[in-house]
C-alpha cells in the first residue's frame, strides 16, 4: 500500500527518523508503515545521502548556497516568524539554515522587533523547573486525555472532541484524532490507530472521568477492561490534580495557541487533516525547551510490543477461584454478591488470598487488582 497521498513527505520523514532509533525493528515499521522493504531502503538512502529535501519524488536542494550575510539573516528569521508565529525567538534560532551564522537569540529578537513582530501567545517570563520527572525510556509512560470540546463552524457538524496522547519520555505526540464524541467506541478506534502504527507502551495514566476512569463503586470501564486484556497497564490521575498529566496538559496549551485558536473547522474530517499537519510539525520540527531544543522525534523510538490481532485467553493459577462477572457487573462469593463494573459483563476473574494482608483475599482481572474482600466480612 503506497504512503497517504495527503501527508507523502511527512510520512516518510516519520519513517526515516524513527527507523534510526538505535534498536529500531525496520520489519515493524513496514508493517505499521503500510510500505515495502525495498521502499523503506531507498527512502532510508536517500535521506542519509541528501537529508529531509531528498524524500521529495524529485529533490529542492539547492545546487548551490548563496553566501549568508545580514539581510539574508533577517529575511530567513522573517520567513521563520511567518510561517510559525507563536514560536518564540529560541525556537527559531534553531531552525535557521545550517549555511546561516547561529545568532544569539536576543539578535533574533531584535530582527523580530525592529519589523514589528510580535509573538503571538508569548508567555510571561518565570523562573522554568530545575528539574522535571520523566520516565527513562520511550513507551514507559502514556499520559492520555481529552483537549475539552470545541464547536464546527455549521451547527449541524457537532462538536470536536480532540483525543490526545502524548509520550512521556519524548513529549512525542503519538494520538491526536479528532472525535464526534468521547464514548468507547470512538476512542478505542484511535487507540486501536496508534497502537498499530506505534506499539503498545507499559502504562497508560488518564483522569477518573469516562471513558477511562469510572464514577462507579470499584467498577472497570469497558476500555480499561480492554487495555488490561492488551497487557497495559493503567493508573489514574488525582481527582482535580491535572499537574498529574502535566505534560499533555501542557500539549493542550500548544495546540489551543498554535492551531485551535487560529483556525475554524467545518467537519471532523477537515479537524483530522489539520491535526494530522500540525502534529507532523509539532513532533519532527518544533524545538522543545525540555528537550535541548530538539524536536520530540529525536527522543522517540517505536516500541518492540506489537498489538496482538487476537486477544489472548485469560489464565489463572490453578490454585484460584474464578468467577465470571454477571450481566450487571458482580460476581457471587461466599454467598455474597460483589460489585465489580458493567464494563466486566462476562469476564472471568480470579479470587485468591492477598499476599500483603492477611485474612483478606483480592480480586484480579488479568494482573490488575481490581478489590479486595475481608473473610471475617463475608464469613
Amino acid at each position: 500500500m503506497p504512503w497517504k497521498e495527503s501527508t507523502t513527505m511527512s510520512s516518510r520523514l516519520e519513517f526515516v527518523m524513527l527507523a534510526q532509533a538505535p534498536e529500531a525493528n525496520i520489519a515493524a515499521l513496514c508493517r505499521a508503515f503500510q510500505i515495502s522493504r525495498k521502499t523503506a531502503y531507498k527512502w532510508l538512502d536517500r535521506y542519509a545521502n541528501h537529508g529531509a529535501e531528498g524524500l521529495f519524488e524529485q529533490s529542492r536542494r539547492p545546487h548551490s548556497s548563496p553566501a549568508s550575510s545580514s539581510d539574508e539573516l533577517e529575511l530567513q528569521v522573517l520567513a521563520l516568524h511567518l510561517e510559525n508565529p507563536c514560536w518564540g525567538s529560541r525556537k527559531l534560532r534553531e531552525l535557521l539554515p545550517e549555511h546561516l551564522p547561529r545568532p544569539h537569540h536576543s539578535t533574533v529578537d531584535a530582527i523580530l522587533k525592529r519589523h514589528g513582530c510580535q509573538v503571538i501567545g508569548a508567555p510571561v517570563k518565570q523562573d522554568l523547573a530545575s528539574t522535571r520527572f520523566e520516565h527513562d525510556l520511550p513507551n514507559s509512560l502514556w499520559q492520555m486525555d481529552f483537549k475539552g470540546h470545541f464547536g464546527l463552524t455549521t451547527e449541524a457538524a457537532g462538536r470536536c472532541h480532540a483525543l490526545t496522547i502524548l509520550d512521556d519520555h519524548s513529549r512525542y505526540s503519538v494520538c491526536l484524532t479528532a472525535c464526534s464524541n468521547e464514548r468507547f467506541s470512538s476512542v478505542q478506534a484511535g487507540m486501536q490507530a496508534t497502537f498499530e502504527r506505534y506499539g503498545l507502551p507499559d502504562r497508560i495514566t488518564a483522569d477518573n472521568g469516562p471513558p477511562w476512569g469510572s464514577t462507579g463503586l470499584k467498577g472497570l470501564t469497558k476500555l480499561k477492561v480492554w487495555l488490561i486484556r492488551l497487557g497495559i497497564r493503567i493508573s489514574h490521575s488525582r481527582p482535580y490534580h491535572p499537574q498529574t498529566q502535566g505534560k499533555d496538559e501542557r500539549f493542550h496549551r500548544t495546540l489551543k495557541l498554535e492551531l485551535l485558536d487560529r483556525r475554524g473547522f467545518g467537519s471532523i474530517a477537515q479537524c483530522q487533516l489539520a491535526f494530522d499537519e500540525w502534529r507532523d510539525k509539532y513532533n519532527m520540527l518544533r524545538p522543545h525547551h525540555a528537550l535541548g531544543m530538539k524536536p520530540p522525534i529525536t527522543r522517540y523510538e517505536r516500541s518492540g510490543r506489537e498489538l496482538p490481532s487476537v486477544l489472548r485467553p485469560i489464565e489463572y493459577l490453578s490454585s484460584d477461584i474464578v468467577r465470571k462477572v454477571d450481566a450487571k457487573g458482580y460476581i457471587s462469593y461466599a454467598n455474597q454478591r460483589h460489585y465489580i463494573g458493567e464494563g466486566m459483563q462476562g469476564q472471568p476473574v480470579a479470587i485468591r488470598p492477598d499476599p500483603d494482608n492477611d485474612g483478606l483475599l483480592e480480586v484480579r482481572f488479568c494482573h490488575h487488582k481490581v478489590m479486595e474482600l475481608d473473610l471475617k466480612a463475608v464469613t
